[in-house]
């Protein structure tokens, strides 16, 4: 009997410490709930390799890990995910968070960007979509490299393809001529170096006698100019003098042939008429005159007074 209560005793005594650590477990884990701070971070991006407990560092110091990680409700294009991290943990305005990913397939969401004198980040100072303070998203290097890896995929294979293209039989052949004419080009313009040589030395040469000549244009010119500076104003005299009595000429001339224009009318509406008319007369006297000549040369004096042969009479 004394043997079955000790037992009993002994499941109780046992029962009773197991409540105790399970409440100085729940302490603690509330005392340890009480030491940390959560925020909210959206991202639009995929966050393969992010779970519930992956590590959350700022500046690659471990701080805390992430509570909760799911689809947005209000908006799904955006990943809610909550950490807590501890309360010492400066989360200052202007911290930004990024999804560190790793080949290996896990990941972990990066704290940094704090400005020194930045206050703290709190629902004052920021958006509480959740009932918690948000801190900015950005994207990380290596996570848009692994998220867009299918498109640059198919990029590549897409290059690969027209390189394909590019070096076939065809185009492999085309580009041996085309390097085939270059070297015999090449070998003609080494053929050639002398004569280019020769060339570009007369050129020189020509050159340099431009220049000389050139000098004495500028020479000539500046001549010129001398004496032009020194005569003109002589010479402008006497162009304008010219010019004046080449005016005056003009205006005689103009008033010479106003005057003779009556007389000018008179002669092409009468005397040309009469002369011309005179002129006929004389021309067809001149005729008649030569016909009588004619006549005489030909059948004698005798022909001015003898009449018109009869024509003969036969009964």
């Amino acid at each position: 009997m004394e043997t079955r209560a000790n037992h009993v005793w002994v499941g109780a005594v046992t029962l009773f410490l197991l409540a105790a650590l399970a409440a100085f477990i729940m302490w603690i884990a509330g005392l340890s709930g009480v030491q940390k701070k959560e925020y909210d971070i959206f991202f639009k991006q995929s966050v393969d390799g992010l779970a519930k407990g992956s590590n959350v560092t700022f500046s690659g110091v471990p701080v805390g890990e992430i509570s909760e990680i799911e689809l947005w409700p209000k908006n799904p294009e955006y990943v809610r995910v909550r950490v807590r991290v501890g309360k010492d943990v400066p989360i200052l305005l202007g911290t930004v968070a990024t999804v560190q990913s790793s080949f290996t397939g896990s990941s972990k969401i990066q704290l940094d960007g704090a400005r020194d004198g930045a206050p703290e980040i709190t629902c004052e100072n920021t958006s509480c979509l959740e009932g918690k303070p948000t801190i900015a998203a950005k994207p990380g290097g290596l996570g848009e490299i692994l998220s867009n890896a299918p498109l640059l995929l198919e990029r590549l294979a897409t290059l690969t393809d027209r390189l394909t293209q590019l070096m076939s039989d065809d185009n492999q052949a085309s580009i041996a001529g085309i390097l085939k004419n270059t070297e015999r080009l090449t070998d003609h313009v080494a053929d050639a170096s002398p004569q280019i040589e020769a060339t570009l030395t007369e050129l020189q040469a020509t050159l340099r006698q431009a220049n000389k000549s050139l000098a004495a244009f500028e020479g000539t010119m500046g001549t010129a100019d001398g004496l032009l500076k020194k005569d003109g104003e002589a010479l402008a005299n006497q162009l304008r003098d010219t010019l004046k009595s080449a005016k005056l000429a003009a205006e005689s001339l103009d008033e010479t042939l106003k005057s003779a224009q009556p007389a000018t009318r008179q002669l092409s509406e009468n005397t040309l008429p009469a002369a011309e008319a005179t002129l006929r007369d004389l021309r067809e006297a001149s005729q008649a005159l030569r016909k009588i000549t004619e006549k005489i040369d030909n059948q004698g004096a005798g022909a001015l007074i003898k009449g018109n042969d009869l024509p003969d009479y036969k009964p």
